[in-house]
């Protein structure tokens, strides 16, 4: 079984495809986390300032996105778009290149549109969980507005939220399975490609668990060593 196992991942150059999959699983998660956090933290902003109209239309983003499947928000986006990319690409004369890096784009934009949603209650919870005796006092001693989200909100907030950011990013890096349908070659994508072609759906599919159980710890791990080195000095009442 060993031998044959190793055959096949070496021998046989699974295991460097499966590899540069994991590769581009953690690129696509890491990038989609990045764009989600971004756009969660506008929407949670808006949210919590309360600004008419734009803060109904940020709740009806979140609520509409954390209501369907994360596969439905996937083929939206690609469906959606695939005729305007293309028409962008051969306008500017890159219709290749547009084309080949399209799957790429959209699973980046699929799995932040998915995180942001839920990286914005995160934010907006933390953003309450902040005393509102610390922002009318820093107002009252004529403390700009730079200053309050840089000094006070800010912080305070990302520490609060930290723990729901690592809930986030545990179902993001999940989340890029998702963008298998559109042919990208992630791990999921190039696990149900060497089990369709070896006949071996049991070991390609345990490696790919194995492998999405590695990067989860490891990001449980290093969540768990910048919570500490936040909380670090901080009374808790």
């Amino acid at each position: 079984m060993g031998i044959a196992l190793s055959h096949l991942l070496w021998e046989d150059g699974w295991g460097v495809s499966i590899l540069r999959g994991s590769a581009v699983t953690v690129v696509v998660g890491v990038l989609g986390m990045g764009f989600g956090l971004l756009l969660g933290l506008v929407l949670a902003a808006v949210k919590w300032s309360r600004v008419p109209v734009v803060s109904q239309l940020a709740d009806v983003y979140t609520v509409i996105v954390r209501s369907v499947p994360g596969l439905l928000v996937v083929y939206l986006i690609f469906f959606g778009s695939v005729e305007f990319i293309a028409r962008v690409g051969t306008f500017f004369g890159y219709a290749d290149a547009f084309q080949s890096a399209y799957s790429f784009i959209v699973g980046v934009v699929s799995v932040g549109a998915i995180a942001a949603a839920y990286a914005a209650e995160v934010f907006r919870g933390a953003l309450d969980a902040i005393h509102p005796g610390q922002i009318e006092a820093a107002r009252a001693v004529g403390m700009h507005t730079g200053k309050l989200y840089t000094r006070i909100i800010g912080p305070q907030m990302f520490r609060y939220a930290l723990p729901g950011i690592s809930n986030v990013w545990q179902a993001t890096i999940k989340d890029t399975s998702l963008v298998s349908v559109t042919g990208l070659a992630e791990l999921i994508r190039v696990a149900y490609i060497g089990a369709g072609t070896t006949r071996q759906p049991l070991i390609f599919f345990v490696i790919a668990a194995v492998v999405f159980f590695v990067i989860t710890l490891f990001s449980q791990v290093a969540f768990g060593l910048v919570e500490r080195n936040l909380n670090r000095g901080v009374r808790v009442v």
